[in-house]
This record gives structure tokens, C-alpha cells and sequence, in this order.
């Protein structure tokens, strides 16, 4: 737990790489990026559940959460990793190219992971953020 809070990633990654480098193996590009797109997809659903709850903090981490597992899926798949915010910003750029919208709907999903920390954003705007994320998510996944 603790080292998943310190690199910023899911728990479910780290005993992933955990258990890779303890067996000497490692996914295939396929299994990695259904791995991050089944993340991608609880994720999802736990924000669902947080915002109906009125838990807006949590709900904008796990929607930022759900984004980033999309976009390492889609990574995956072209056989890279992404190990930091900056690979994530430049393997969407990347995929985006002139996409403008795909971009918007990226800083969104960054917007929602300031706000689990800073807990600035008013709750409609989190609904509409996460919504926001949902077709992230949707686009990405028709990449895959």
C-alpha cells in the first residue's frame, strides 16, 4: 500500500509488477492492456459509487485513476509502459494528435486528481468531470 502512495499508482499494479518480478515473467501486451482496461472499468464504477454517495474527493481520484488506466492500457497494447505523469501527458498527446476534444477531455481527468488533493472543485462540477471521463475512457477503449 504504502508503495503504491509513494509512485502515485494503483495497489493492484504494484503487487502485479510485484508478483512479475518475483516469477521471473511478465504479461504480453494483450493481458497487460486488458489488465489496465479492466482497472480502468472498476474504477469507473467505484466513482459512480462515491458520487452517489456525495464522496466528491474520492470520486474525482478513482475517475483521474480510471483515465490513467486507459491510457496505460492503449500503451500496453503498442507495447510501452508508462511509469510517470509525464509519460502519461506524452503518450496521450501522442495518440491525440489535432484531436482537441481527446486533449480537453485529458486535462479534465488531470483537473480531477488536483482536486482529490485540493477538494476545490464544487460537486456538480465533479459530476460533469467524471462524465467527461466516462467518454475518455469509451474513446480510448475503441483504441484497443
Amino acid at each position: 500500500m504504502a508503495e503504491a502512495e509513494r509512485r502515485g499508482a494503483a495497489v493492484d499494479e504494484v503487487v502485479v509488477e510485484l508478483l512479475e518480478r518475483a516469477l521471473g515473467a511478465s504479461l504480453d501486451p494483450p493481458e497487460r492492456a486488458e489488465f489496465h482496461r479492466d482497472l480502468a472499468e472498476r474504477f469507473l464504477r467505484e466513482a459512480e459509487e462515491l458520487l452517489a454517495r456525495g464522496d466528491y474527493l474520492q470520486a474525482s481520484e478513482k475517475a483521474w485513476g480510471a483515465a490513467a488506466q486507459i491510457v496505460k492500457a492503449v500503451a500496453a497494447k503498442a507495447g510501452k509502459e508508462l511509469r510517470s505523469h509525464g509519460d502519461l501527458w506524452r503518450f496521450v498527446s501522442e495518440i491525440a494528435g489535432e484531436d482537441r476534444e481527446l486533449r480537453r477531455l485529458w486535462r479534465t481527468a488531470n483537473s480531477l486528481h488536483q482536486n482529490f488533493y485540493e477538494g476545490w472543485m464544487p460537486p456538480e462540477d465533479v459530476r460533469y468531470a467524471v462524465e467527461d471521463v466516462k467518454q475518455f475512457v469509451e474513446r480510448l477503449k475503441r483504441m484497443l
